[in-house]
C-alpha cells in the first residue's frame, strides 16, 4: 500500500531577495478544491469570478464597470508591458494602466509578500515560472483563473486550463551569423567539450524563472539527453560522482567548462549577437530576443538542426489577482491581452505590428507579435518569420516538474558554479 507523502519544505533563496515555499508531495494542482481565504468569497461574488462567472460575459457592462473603476494595475515579468498599457489606453480612454515591469522572479515575489501582509493592490499578474504560478499562487488562492469568452473557444484546453496562458515563449541556442557561415554546433553536447571552453554565455537561473524553467526541461529529459550524446561519441555516457543522471551530467558538465552567466538577458544576447567580432560566444537565452537582429542590428541566428532540442517552451500566463480593487478593468485588460476576436487565421497582419490596423488587430498581441513567440489562439497568423517557431523541435515545461523536482537544480547549479 502506497503510503501517503509527507509534505517537505524547501526554502530557496533567489536572487532579488525573493524566497519560495516548494514543497514535495501528491503530483498534482489543487486549485479550487481548499477553501477560499477569508473575505475572497464575497469579493469573487461581487466581481463575478471563479465560480461566480456569468456565462455568456456580459462585455457592455464589464466595459462600463471598467470605465467606472478607472483604473488597472499590472504585475509583469515583461518589459512590453508598458507597450500593451499604451495600447489598452488608447482603445480605452479613462481607464488609466499602472504597470510594474518585475520580471518574473519578483512578480511572484511582490504577490505573495503583499498578499501574506493582507495588501490587494495588483489587478492582473502575468508571467512565467510555471511552478510557481500554478502550485504557489493558483493552488493557494492568490490568483484566479479568468478566460475571456471573447475569444476562449479559439484556444486550446491545454493552453487555458488551469490558468490562462497569454503567450507561448522559449529559450534557444543562438550563434552569430556574421561569424559562421553555418551553424557551428550540430549536438547539445558540442557545448561541454574543450572547444567551446569559455565560449557559452547564459543567464543566472537564480535570476530567471525562464531561464531555469529552460535548464529544468532539459534536466527533465534525462534519457532523452543520454541518446543525443551517444549519438555524437558513439559510447554510453559516463556520469561523474554524485551526478543523478544525463540531463544533470550536461549541466554539470557545461558548468566545469566555464560557462559564463551573467544576470542580464540582453547581455546575453549581445555576447552572441554583436557584429564585428572574431571568435563569439553560443548563448542560451531567449527566443524573443530575435527581435534585436532588428532593433540592435544584431546578428544573432537560432542553431537548427541542433540534437536532440531546439527550443524550450515556457509559458507565460495572465491572472486576476486575488480581491483585485479592479476586477472588471482586470476582465477588460485580459481580453485585450489576448488579442481582437475578429482575427481569423486568414487575416493579414502586415509591420509595423504595434500601429494603425495591425495594432487594432492584435491590441495586447502586438507587442509579443515576432518569430519568437507564439499566441495560444489557433486562429492568429504567425508573424513574417514566424514559421520558424513550428519548425524547431521542442520539449515543453511542466508545472510538476519545475515545483516538486526543479529546486533540486537550483541547489545543484549554486553548488557547481561555486567550484
Amino acid at each position: 500500500m502506497i503510503k501517503r507523502l509527507f509534505t517537505i519544505l524547501i526554502l530557496l533563496t533567489f536572487t532579488g531577495g525573493i524566497a519560495l515555499v516548494f514543497a514535495a508531495g501528491k503530483k498534482e494542482s489543487t486549485a479550487g478544491k481548499s477553501a477560499y481565504p477569508p473575505g475572497m468569497e464575497k469579493w469573487l461574488k461581487e466581481a463575478k469570478l471563479g465560480p461566480y462567472q456569468e456565462h455568456p460575459q456580459n462585455w457592455k457592462e464589464i466595459e462600463a464597470k471598467a470605465k467606472e473603476e478607472g483604473e488597472v494595475v499590472v504585475y509583469s515579468s515583461s518589459s512590453r508591458i508598458a507597450k500593451v498599457a499604451g495600447l489598452f489606453e488608447k482603445t480605452y480612454p479613462g481607464i488609466k494602466v499602472k504597470y510594474f515591469d518585475l520580471g518574473s522572479v519578483k512578480s511572484v515575489e511582490k504577490t505573495v509578500a503583499e498578499q501574506k501582509a493582507d495588501l490587494y493592490n495588483a489587478d492582473i499578474v502575468t508571467t512565467g515560472g510555471s511552478g510557481q504560478v500554478i502550485h504557489k499562487l493558483l493552488d493557494n488562492h492568490m490568483i484566479v483563473n479568468f478566460v475571456p469568452d471573447t475569444v476562449g473557444d479559439r484556444i486550446p484546453k491545454k493552453y487555458k486550463e488551469p490558468l490562462l496562458i497569454r503567450i507561448n515563449e522559449a529559450i534557444v541556442f543562438y550563434y552569430n551569423t556574421e561569424a559562421y557561415s553555418e551553424p557551428p554546433i550540430k549536438n547539445i553536447w558540442e557545448l561541454t567539450t574543450p572547444k567551446w571552453k569559455g565560449k557559452v554565455v547564459t543567464k543566472d537561473i537564480n535570476a530567471s524563472l525562464s531561464v531555469f524553467m529552460g535548464f529544468a526541461t532539459i534536466v527533465q529529459h534525462a534519457k532523452e539527453m543520454a541518446e543525443a550524446y551517444k549519438r555524437m561519441t558513439g559510447k554510453n555516457i559516463v556520469l561523474h560522482d554524485g551526478v543523478p543522471d544525463a540531463g544533470y551530467e550536461f549541466v554539470y558538465r557545461l558548468l566545469h567548462n566555464d560557462l559564463i552567466i551573467l544576470k542580464s538577458g540582453g547581455k546575453v544576447a549581445a555576447a552572441s549577437g554583436k557584429r564585428g567580432q572574431e571568435n563569439p560566444p553560443i548563448s542560451i537565452i531567449y527566443f524573443t530576443y530575435l527581435r534585436y537582429n532588428d532593433s540592435k542590428k544584431y546578428a544573432n541566428g537560432v542553431i537548427t538542426p541542433l540534437d536532440p532540442v531546439e527550443k524550450l517552451v515556457y509559458p507565460t500566463y495572465t491572472a486576476i489577482a486575488r480581491q483585485a480593487p479592479h476586477p472588471n478593468a482586470a476582465k477588460l485588460f485580459t481580453a485585450f491581452e489576448m488579442g481582437s476576436p475578429k482575427i481569423t487565421k486568414d487575416t493579414v497582419i502586415e509591420p509595423p505590428y504595434t500601429k494603425g490596423k495591425s495594432a487594432e488587430l492584435l491590441q495586447g498581441l502586438a507587442p509579443y507579435y515576432d518569430p519568437g513567440s507564439a499566441s495560444p489562439r489557433a486562429d492568429v497568423p504567425k508573424p513574417r518569420g514566424g514559421e520558424i517557431w513550428d519548425e524547431l523541435k521542442g520539449w515543453d515545461v511542466d508545472p510538476d516538474f519545475m515545483w516538486y523536482e526543479a529546486p533540486k537544480l537550483q541547489d545543484f547549479w549554486t553548488q557547481q558554479a561555486a567550484k
